[in-house]
Formats: structure tokens, sequence, C-alpha cells
């Protein structure tokens, strides 16, 4: 049984115990939104951009936020300080909350507020030698995907695809243009240049992402955000993925073919070895 410190609706209690009634709408509907952050050193990782992406995601839903940044931050710390073993990964989680099953939305339910860390697992050090196999597949999902709902469906089926072929992840084209991936953003390689899609309504602002292009720009990697067509993809010297748990990993095999020579190239590791100075920095402060 886990041992684990959860936070639902106000109550710190073991993650064994927490529950919540089948009529909430999350559960019912995937009426929810959600966001993962990792934790250095018992040290959210750029918490405040977490928090306005949640902030972002609610309103996109049409869901008031029911804690201000400060008392979430309070009931992250909670959950860290309650969650001891070295790095973890705090997930959070807002629904609609309980109330009859109806699309429309309810007048009075109250949402539901649910916290809860795991140990933080690093990449394999084997597969930032030798990256990762990708596919392409098209984007199947729905038209509000910087919207970071709990409704994942989509994205399982396509992680899985990629699963069941032998790849870590899917890379996912609408209109033959890359959009992320099923879990993760994309960066490629093109001319020596890092270029990633444009932030829109077809892919999620990752804070990953978003770290990876402003520690780019502070360190004098040109960097695109624009369209990359699957020509481009499929020419690319180098591709990444990107995401909160992985976070600067390294595709070398594309639909079974090797991109660039078959291993990480020169610029990941670059932006890598910038990234890990990055979280070094972080576990450091005060």
């Amino acid at each position: 049984m886990s041992d684990a410190i959860c936070y639902l609706n106000g109550d710190y209690l073991p993650l064994d115990e927490a529950c919540v009634p089948v009529l909430d709408r999350g559960f019912i509907f995937g009426d929810g939104v959600y966001e993962v952050i990792p934790v250095y050193a018992g040290k959210p990782f750029r918490l405040a951009h977490h928090l306005q992406r949640l902030n972002d995601s609610l309103n996109g839903i049409y869901l008031v936020n029911p804690l201000s940044d400060e008392q979430w931050a309070q009931i992250i710390r909670q959950v860290i300080s309650r969650n001891t073993g070295g790095d973890q990964s705090v997930y959070l989680q807002v629904t609609r909350g309980v109330a009859r099953r109806d699309h429309g939305f309810p007048g009075e339910a109250s949402p539901t507020v649910f916290v809860m860390s795991n140990p933080f697992s690093p990449v394999d050090a084997k597969l930032l030698e030798e990256g990762v196999g990708a596919i392409t597949l098209e984007d199947i999902r729905w038209q509000y995907c910087h919207i970071k709902s709990i409704a994942l469906l989509p994205n399982i089926l396509l992680r899985q695809q990629a699963l069941d072929a032998g790849a870590a992840e899917a890379i996912l084209l609408k209109a033959d243009k890359v959009t992320e991936g099923a879990a993760s953003n994309v960066f490629v390689v093109l001319n020596s240049k890092l270029v990633t899609p444009p932030k829109g309504e077809c892919l999620l602002p990752g804070i990953t992402r978003d770290l990876v292009v402003e520690l780019a720009d502070k360190h004098g990697v040109t960097c695109e955000q624009r369209e990359i067509s699957r020509e481009e993809l499929l020419r690319a010297e180098e591709i990444w993925i990107t995401s909160s748990t992985r976070e600067i990993l390294p595709i070398t095999r594309l639909d079974g073919h090797p991109v660039g020579d078959g291993l990480p190239g020169p610029l990941w590791q670059k932006m890598y070895a910038i990234y890990q100075d990055y979280k070094d920095e972080l576990r450091r402060s005060v």
C-alpha cells in the first residue's frame, strides 16, 4: 500500500484513502484540467509558470480558479514536505465538481481540488546516450489542445500506437504540419537552427518548451517558432521532444529510419547541458 500523502478538498490524507463521488464531473465527463510540476531538492520547478497555465486552462473551460496562487503554493509546499524522499513530481487536478449528470454546467457545484506527489524518476541514461524512437501519426485530437484537459483519451490512443510500434512517442501532424507529441512538445534542428511549432490552439504551451526557447535565446542558439512541414520533419538533422517529466529527450529514429546519424546530436547535447545547469542553479538557490 502507498504511504503517499495527498490533498483533497481541504484535507491532507493517505493517497489510498482519497475518494471522490462517482457523480464528480471529472469522472463522468472528464470535465477538468490538470498540471504536472517537477520538484527538485524540494523546490517546485517554474511554479509561477505552471500556475499561470493552470489559470489559463481553467479560463478555457469557464471554471473560476478556486484558489489564489498563494493558496496553491502553500498546498503544493505542504504536499512536497509530507512526501519526503528526493525529487518529486506533483500532480494537481481541478474538476467542476459533483452534480447531477447533465451536459450543461451545474449552477452550484463546488470544484474538486486534488494534489498528489510521486517520486521523480530521471530519464534512463541509456536513453540519453542512444535516443529513442518515434512514429508519425495524424493528429486526431480536438481543437483546443492549448487547454491542459484531463480528457486525454485521444492522446492515450496515439501514445499506445507508438508503444505498440516499439517507439517512445508519436509525433502528430495536422494538414502535414507538426503540432506536438502525444505527450510532449517537439523541436527539430534544420540547417543547424532550432525550430519549434508556434503556440496556438493546436498544441499545449509546454513549460519545458518555453524554457528551452528561453535558454536558447540566452545562450546564443538561434530558435525559430514557426510551422514545420512533414518534409522538414523527415529531413531534420535532430529531433527532440520536451516535457516536464522527460525534460529534453532526443529522437534518433523516426518511422523506423535514423534521424541524422542515428545518435543524439551536438545541439541537443549543448541544450541538455544548459538545461541541467539551470536545474542545478535551482537546487543551490535558497
